[in-house]
């Protein structure tokens, strides 16, 4: 199930709705992903997925 969950966040469907490398890319993840994992592994999850696919954690000044 997770890496189900996983690939459609990060390659699928789900990646076009968080737009992976935009501005609010990461609220937008955490937004979605709350409704199925809860807001405290919604955190988690969306801040290593964030720097899986852009190469930079959030909050980082290199982050656009």
């Amino acid at each position: 199930m997770a890496d189900s969950l996983e690939r459609y966040w990060k390659n699928g469907e789900g990646a076009a709705k968080i737009r992976w490398g935009t501005p609010g890319d990461w609220t937008r993840c955490h937004r979605h992903l709350t409704k199925h994992v809860g807001d405290d592994r919604a955190r988690r999850i969306c801040s290593q997925w964030h720097h899986d696919q852009t190469g930079v954690w959030p909050g980082d000044k290199r982050n656009p």
